[in-house]
């Protein structure tokens, strides 16, 4: 197939269990060698989604393209795809080796040829000299690794992560999130990522299809999605949003006055009337200084503080309502009950589209 093909294309996809409409109408096209995550709440279809993609469900309605090619009544086999499980899913009674090398084995390549495979791949994702091992010798990190290492002997055409990192701790979830970007960057392999977690996909992904209600509420690339939703849900799931209410004034081209309290901030539209309308306030957005109220601030008084070392973290009660802010910068958090006057920095402030809900 031509590169432009998309490797993977969704063309209003549904599927349906009885009266449950679990994945509704949806329709993306994924680019070869890019790293695409389904990002959303639990309930949303993500998950379904994947497992439309890997043939572990039917669709009910659409087409499901691979590589440019109709699969949507192709089985799981059929299908070019290997999925990496929430639960790593290893044979506990077997080496790290022959785990690797089983998918190879099982389908007729000879033991020495795929032990050779298996070999290669592990030294690819830093598990040489592991070969011996069983599942259970292994941290959880290394165990992540090791399915990553068996679903990528097989060459396939697209890579399935299916919440990958939910059952490691914060600080390995960091590591092994930067060897997966890391592995697919190094070898363009074309990879659909499931989360929940918006850190973890704004991390790794080249684009992230979010989803609420079985359905797509915004797609694209991760600083699009942080700095322009498309909607209430979109600002408020990704990055912790204070959404407040403002009045804008168009001005000329896609610039707009917006006047918040006692704030006049200029700001790009985004489509929004003269009137009434709705802000993503991202919390680094916010300066708070210990001041009397001011004529070009926004009043109000600290009531929550909390250090967590790399910031301070504020809960306001203002003007406009409560805001959260995040403070990379202060080494001495101020104390709640103080009185402050809060600016808006207006690269963290976004204005909602007028249809966004």
């Amino acid at each position: 197939m031509p590169p432009s093909t998309p490797m993977v294309e969704f063309r209003k996809v549904a599927k349906r269990y009885g009266p449950v409409t679990a994945v509704d109408d949806v329709s993306f096209a994924l680019a070869r060698g890019t790293l695409t995550t389904l990002l959303g709440p639990s309930g949303c279809g993500k998950t379904t989604t994947l497992r439309l993609i890997a043939g572990l469900e039917t669709a009910s309605d659409g087409a499901i393209l691979i590589d440019g090619s109709d699969v949507t009544g192709r089985s799981a086999a059929e299908r070019d795809v290997s999925m990496v499980f929430q639960s790593y899913a290893l044979f506990p009674h077997l080496s790290v080796l022959d785990n690797v090398a089983y998918g190879l084995v099982v389908s007729g390549t000879p033991k020495k040829t795929a032990h050779e495979a298996a070999r290669a791949k592990l030294a690819l994702i830093g598990l040489s000299g592991l070969d011996s091992r069983l599942p259970s010798e292994l941290s959880g990190g290394q165990q992540q690794r090791v399915a990553v290492a068996r679903a990528i002997v097989l060459e396939p055409r697209v890579l399935l992560f299916d919440e990958p990192l939910s059952n490691l701790d914060a600080k390995l979830r960091r590591r092994v999130r930067d060897d997966i970007r890391a592995l697919q960057q190094r070898q363009a392999l074309t990879v659909v990522y499931v989360t929940h977690d918006q850190e973890e996909a704004l991390a790794v992904s080249d684009r992230i299809i979010v989803m609420s209600q079985a359905r797509i509420a915004q797609d694209g690339a991760p600083r699009e999605l942080y700095e322009r939703p498309a909607n209430r849900f979109v600002a408020d799931f990704i990055g912790d949003a204070n959404l407040v209410a403002a009045t804008l004034r168009r001005g000329t081209g896609e610039r707009a006055t917006v006047t918040v309290g006692a704030l006049t901030l200029d700001l790009p539209h985004h489509g929004a009337t003269d009137g009434a309308v709705t802000m993503a306030v991202r919390p680094e957005a916010i300066r708070c200084t210990a001041a009397p109220a001011a004529a070009d601030a926004i009043a109000g008084t600290i009531t929550k503080s909390a250090y967590l070392g790399s910031r301070v973290e504020y809960t306001l009660d203002t003007t406009v309502g409560e805001l959260f802010a995040i403070d990379p910068t202060a080494r001495q958090p101020l104390p709640a009950g103080t009185a402050v006057a809060i600016r808006l920095e207006p690269a963290g402030v976004a204005v909602i589209p007028p249809d966004g809900t």
